[in-house]
């Protein structure tokens, strides 16, 4: 077994937000290189890391980017509302109240408290994004909490296999992600958009887009490999990996999406494509 805290399981926890609660506006996947860790002693004593940031924040007085600066764009957001008594979006350093009430009205407070993450919200959802479709992803930045529980494995001989048992531990939140609607999910996003704009080009992206990452997270985490066999491990130092070289040079989103099992991928998947269908094209 492996302990509940590993990395590897926070991050494959975060993915399947990320996949559909950033997906979520709010949220979205993913943790540290993929592979499965047997123990991390800080957090199994019981103190959370700290949160580093990936790179230096915005000044809180730094100007939203606005539509007039913006270059071309392959899937433009809509404009930001100027409806009369409309509220103005907070300092992105100063945004997680708003974005935690919002998501308490979008999924429920019961749920927000059980898996969010509730500090530089936007910043860890970006940050996720980004990763997806890379090889590797940042541990210390996920947005989600940490999946309860040991990931399961059985033993046949000298081989080592991932449970089906394994695949129920992430049971509570896909049934979040199951009930998620996602018009108000949308909706959310684009009025937060600006926020998740200004944190995606502090991480070195100048005049790129974040909701164009977001799609291309999207297709890759879509493009994800069915498996029907058995998943088979190896771990030739300290990690968990994949058996099959195949599956372990898949972007570390597919991955993830490999682990939390067949029926949970399916629920994440037809999330994401109702997700994908309403940023790729917005109304105008």
């Amino acid at each position: 077994m492996w302990n509940k805290t590993d990395p590897e399981e926070s991050f494959r926890n975060k993915v399947i937000w990320v996949a559909a609660a950033v997906v979520a506006a709010a949220l979205i996947g993913v943790g540290v290189y993929y592979r499965f860790h047997t123990s991390t002693p800080m957090a199994a004593s019981g103190t959370v890391p700290p949160a580093p940031p990936a790179v230096a924040p915005a000044p809180a007085s730094a100007p939203l980017p606005s539509a007039a600066q913006a270059p071309a764009i392959a899937h433009p957001v809509p404009a930001p509302s100027s409806t009369a008594g409309a509220q103005p979006l907070p300092p992105l350093n100063h945004s997680d109240a708003v974005v935690l009430a919002a998501l308490d009205t979008l999924i429920g407070h019961p749920a927000v408290a059980q898996f969010i993450v509730p500090k530089n919200i936007i910043r860890r959802v970006v940050v996720s994004v980004d990763s997806l479709p890379r090889a590797k992803v940042s541990a210390d930045l996920r947005p989600i909490q940490a999946t309860p529980g040991e990931t399961i494995v059985n033993r046949q001989g000298g081989v080592a296999l991932l449970s089906q048992r394994n695949y129920a531990r992430y049971t509570p939140f896909v049934a979040v992600v199951s009930r998620l609607n996602v018009q108000g999910l949308a909706q959310l996003y684009f009025r937060l958009y600006p926020l998740f704009q200004r944190a995606y080009e502090s991480l070195g992206y100048p005049g790129k887009y974040f909701n164009d990452r977001l799609v291309q997270a999207i297709d890759s985490l879509l493009a994800t490999p069915a498996v029907t066999s058995p998943v088979t491990l190896v771990r030739p130092k300290v990690f968990w990996q994949f058996a099959d070289p195949k599956l372990q040079a898949l972007p570390a989103g597919q991955k993830l999406m490999l682990r939390m099992g067949p029926k949970n991928d399916a629920i994440i998947e037809h999330k994401l494509r109702q997700f994908r269908a309403l940023i790729a094209n917005p109304p105008k």
